[in-house]
């Protein structure tokens, strides 16, 4: 009976792992790497470091989120553990920009005008990334297709349908005349 049990735990936890078919963001894992990280100089991380790996607090963590937390972001659609509300800072070609995460998607304010934020929004329903303005007008960027691919609409309104790896991103920078490796730098 026993040996009938952890058969079927091992099938269970083993699909987990092969139906999923995601990395996943490691929220779990990231998290307590970060806050390692914050907590003190080289030296205190190290020690930390080494401790969490002596009581196996890493490995836990790691082995929650490849088994549990993954499957769970990947089969919803949302990560039981994001940043909502965290913000940070990224620099662009045109500036410094703040990005705050929110349960639905992201809200994007250049430094300087912090009275013009743009949100971006998905739509678990229709399966869409929106942009919203400050005038709260809304344009739908992207939908998720069932297949796995995704439409958007070309700068002449037409849409068009692309894979989400690299042959897509190419075949999308074509359409709109940007080269491939100026996107990749």
């Amino acid at each position: 009976m026993k040996k009938t049990r952890m058969t079927v735990l091992c099938a269970v936890l083993s699909g987990s792992l092969l139906c999923t078919s995601c990395i996943g963001s490691f929220g779990l894992w990231n998290n307590l790497k970060d806050w390692n990280q914050s907590i003190g100089n080289k030296f205190v991380n190290e020690v930390v470091f080494l401790a969490f790996h002596l009581i196996p607090v890493y490995e836990v963590a790691y082995i929650a989120d490849v088994i549990v937390l993954n499957s769970v972001e990947f089969w919803s659609g949302s990560n039981p553990l994001a940043d909502v509300g965290k913000v940070k800072t990224v620099k662009g070609e045109n500036g410094e920009y703040m990005v705050r995460t929110n349960e639905d998607g992201y809200t994007i304010t250049k430094k300087g005008e912090e009275d013009k934020p743009l949100d971006l929004v998905y739509n678990a329903e229709n399966r869409t990334w929106n942009a919203v303005t400050s005038e709260g007008e809304s344009y739908e960027l992207i939908t998720m297709n069932e297949d796995g691919t995704i439409t958007f609409k070309q700068a002449d309104g037409t849409p068009m349908t692309v894979s989400p790896d690299l042959q897509g991103l190419a075949t999308a920078r074509a359409a709109s005349g940007q080269s491939l490796f100026l996107a990749a730098r």
